[in-house]
């Protein structure tokens, strides 16, 4: 259009130029403002200035069509530029000194609280509202985070996302099985969520939109301990390709993990479940029961059944901040026809074989506990338990099976207690199964911890 004012056009049509510069400009210096390119944008006002149409500007027309080639050549490159940077693929290079580049590294260290900490190999991806349009299309296709994190060896969480596929794998409902069905469909949570644990809010200003890590624990000023995380800034807006941005987080990422396990090699370290490094002193290694066993060591069918439930593939930290389980106990039933049932969790039936369920019925009816020593002492009981169960009478089989899981000296009674233990740990959440399954230390009788005011026979 303003290399056609060059040619006699009509009064209006230079008056129509005007109109489409001052929007044009407008919009331009608008865009170069939120990308923070200050020159352009005190350019593209001038411009606009120049050519509003309300108080006209009489430069005449020699002067006007030199104007118009040089503002029509400043579109042109403009254009051929924008697009050049968009399709090129590169990498930024580092071209400060040491000082200075440390200080720009240590810029996205932000401490957070405990709580605020994620797993080693987990990426959070946290979201403002200046940057909608790089959050849509994370939600349109987030296949492209997911895609990213594998490349670089981590998983990208999106928590929105997230929450959905813990509804679709029930992983909620296992974690907290009191929760009614009305009750998990409110629970929510925002990209911003994890901004909450700041140890200092004011580092809000510095987390704006980009992906979150853990780097360190630490021990802070005031005693307790500190998650150290990483801050790497994603834009839609700042004129390097998205795809050149992840390249170079993903270089970064891995920069900072060699410098921080070269950094552990050189000392003695401690390290907690989650796989980081922590400092020990007297009150951190107290521990006022170590049990004799753990659920990693149950036979292996069960700890199949316990895997698929457990999704040890979502964020176990983000999991333990959302829902926070308390102890509320569901009574225990025990029907006539001597099925197990949890109507405090939704109704839930814990299902045994039956010779495991009359060792399970057989402690249940001794509050104070067995010693594996005094079994042989309880193989009349067992057998009249096991004969409610199966009331079609005994095998061989059956009686030599009872005569084994009453021997101290075979190992059937701890298998019998680990499928116990599968049992419920297969439904939900240990914290709350512990309550319900057989356990005590080596050497002492072992029972089970449930008050026998929540159990019911029927």
């Amino acid at each position: 259009m303003l290399l056609l004012c060059l040619a006699p056009m009509p009064y209006g049509y230079f008056m129509l130029v005007r109109f489409v510069m001052l929007i044009a400009c407008g919009v331009m210096a608008y865009q170069y403002y939120q990308r923070k390119k200050l020159t352009a944008v005190w350019v593209f006002i001038a411009l606009a200035v120049l050519f509003q149409p309300i108080y006209k500007i009489a430069l005449g027309r020699t002067l006007w069509n030199v104007v118009d080639v040089i503002v029509a050549a400043l579109m042109i490159g403009l254009y051929l530029l924008e697009r050049r940077q968009a399709q090129k693929v590169y990498i930024t290079q580092n071209t400060k000194g040491p000082d200075e580049q440390k200080a720009l590294e240590d810029e996205n260290r932000i401490e957070f609280r405990m709580e605020g900490r994620l797993a080693p190999n987990e990426l959070l991806y946290v979201a403002s509202e200046e940057d909608k349009a790089l959050t849509e299309l994370f939600e349109r296709r987030p296949e492209l985070l997911e895609g990213w994190g594998q490349m670089i060896g981590f998983r990208v969480i999106y928590l929105p996302l997230l929450i959905k596929r813990l509804k679709d794998k029930k992983v909620l409902a296992y974690r907290a099985p009191y929760l009614h069905e009305s009750e998990l469909k409110d629970i929510t949570i925002g990209n911003d969520y994890l901004l909450g644990f700041l140890d200092n809010p004011k580092d809000k200003d510095k987390v704006k939109h980009g992906f979150i890590r853990t780097e360190d624990i630490h021990r802070g000023d005031d005693g307790k301990d500190k998650a150290t995380n990483r801050f790497y800034p994603v834009s839609s807006k700042s004129g390097e390709p998205l795809a050149d941005q992840l390249h170079r987080i993903g270089k970064q990422i891995s920069e900072e993990k060699i410098q921080q396990q070269q950094l552990l090699e050189s000392k003695e370290t401690s390290w907690d479940d989650y796989g980081y490094p922590v400092h020990q002193d007297a009150d951190d290694s107290f521990n006022s029961q170590i049990k004799e066993e753990n659920i990693d060591d149950l036979i292996e069918e069960i700890r199949e059944r316990i895997g698929k439930l457990r999704q040890r593939g979502i964020s176990q930290s983000i999991l333990e901040q959302l829902i926070h389980p308390d102890d509320r106990l569901s009574k225990l039933v025990i029907t006539k026809d001597y099925r197990l049932l949890l109507p405090d969790y939704n109704n839930m039936e814990i299902k045994m074989e039956p010779l495991v369920k009359a060792v399970y019925l057989l402690f249940l009816k001794h509050p104070e506990g067995i010693l594996f020593k005094h079994l042989p002492e309880y193989r009349r009981e067992l057998t009249e338990i096991y004969v409610k169960l199966r009331p079609g009478g005994m095998t061989d089989r059956a009686l030599q099976s009872i005569e084994d899981v009453t021997n101290p000296l075979l190992n059937s009674i701890n298998e019998k207690c680990a499928r116990i233990r599968g049992a419920f740990v297969s439904q939900f959440d240990d914290h709350l199964a512990r309550h319900y399954y057989i356990d005590g230390l080596r050497g002492e009788a072992k029972e089970i911890a449930l008050p026998r005011d929540l159990v019911v026979w029927e």
